[in-house]
């Protein structure tokens, strides 16, 4: 798998063989706590859409997933973030289902029905562990 940072705001997933990699055009742009949420969103939707070709009979060796995103004020937040596959070899009678399937990725359902977020804190040295998140079983 490798990750392209195409730009500040922007991602491509695309399924080479090997461990997953990140490039970047230059040495001078990082990868950002941003590309970091596109890219588990662009992972999390080709895993599910990869999973569907494969019981479909369908060859998803070709797909390639761009996340963009935008930015709001007060408070600094994401507030968009744009999703496109390509996937050539995909009959054009199934690109709807494809569609509904991307939809189908936990990343997106968290995003759409966002979850709580706890924080907690504590100052000085501790040697307690962690608490269990709220309603953790071991």
């Amino acid at each position: 798998m490798k990750i392209t940072l195409l730009s500040e705001e922007s991602i491509r997933l695309e399924p080479i063989p090997g461990p997953m990699t990140i490039e970047a055009p230059s040495a001078e742009q990082s990868f950002s706590p941003f590309h970091m949420v596109a890219s588990g969103l662009a992972y999390c939707t080709f895993s599910v859409m990869y999973a569907w070709a494969e019981h479909a009979g369908l060859d998803a060796e070709d797909l390639t997933i761009d996340v963009s995103w935008t930015f709001a004020h007060d408070p600094q937040r994401v507030d968009r973030y744009d999703m496109r596959f390509n996937w050539p070899s995909l009959p054009e009678r199934r690109l709807e289902a494809a569609r509904r399937v991307a939809k189908m990725c936990t990343i997106h359902a968290t995003f759409e029905h966002p979850p709580v977020i706890a924080i907690d804190g504590m100052v000085g040295t501790s040697t307690t562990p962690a608490a269990e998140p709220h309603g953790a079983t071991a």
